[in-house]
């Protein structure tokens, strides 16, 4: 599979989503972070913003769920038009169960590991979701440096769904730019969220396009994509 880029309207001016969505033409996804203040200590936006994005652009809305309780909301937010739901490990109650119903509603299941959460307890899982992100920061707040040390947990994730055979994608987010995305690629990630490093420059979808060129290069050469 292709590179893909989901820029992060976190790093967007939220007084002007509509364009900051529209700026970002050419991008794969939308990506759309949810915090609730209770699993992450901030607070963003909820059901009402996703519609109203959904209707303002045609790049499909990557929601991710940083909060409680994902099992009684992550249908909602399918509901409201988002073409793929990202509910956490640590906070779902029977995260089998809300990842069939998620794609029994028309969307794409995934779900994302904390930093300090092992992906090897969830191997099981991975039959069932269309997407696994590993986060490569402390979800909460935009802007962070990216943890080197989650780069050997994509490789363990990679060689996971390899050896599955599973046609999982694999996001990392956090502190995606150009000087980690080819790192990202090199270990096994194939979709990237990008915030700063997309919104805060002065042409956001010629930063898209650069990332992915970045990111299909270093694919290109990487072990695990050329063992397929």
């Amino acid at each position: 599979m292709a590179a893909q880029i989901n820029p992060s309207i976190l790093s967007a001016d939220f007084a002007r989503l509509s364009d900051e969505a529209r700026a970002v033409k050419g991008a794969d996804w939308l990506h759309v972070d949810v915090m609730d203040n209770h699993f992450v200590p901030n607070l963003t936006l909820g059901v009402p913003i996703v519609e109203s994005l959904s209707r303002a652009t045609d790049i499909p809305l990557d929601c991710h769920l940083m909060i409680e309780d994902p099992d009684r909301w992550a249908p909602q937010y399918v509901e409201a038009g988002a073409g793929s739901v990202t509910f956490h490990a640590e906070a779902a109650a029977a995260p089998v169960r809300l990842a069939r119903e998620i794609r029994a509603k028309g969307a794409r299941a995934s779900m994302a590991l904390k930093p300090a959460t092992p992906i090897e307890p969830y191997e099981d899982l991975l039959p069932e979701l269309d997407m696994l992100l590993i986060m490569t920061v402390e979800p909460g707040f935009g802007g962070q440096a990216f943890l080197d040390i989650m780069l050997p947990k994509i490789r363990r994730t990679r060689e996971l769904i390899s050896r599955h055979g599973l046609e999982l994608w694999l996001q990392v987010d956090g502190g995606v730019s150009a000087e980690t995305v080819e790192r990202c690629a090199e270990a096994g990630a194939d979709v990237f969220v990008a915030g700063s490093a997309v919104y805060g420059t002065e042409d956001p979808a010629a930063a898209v396009r650069s990332l992915r060129a970045q990111a299909e290069q270093a694919t290109a050469v990487a072990p695990w994509a050329c063992s397929h």
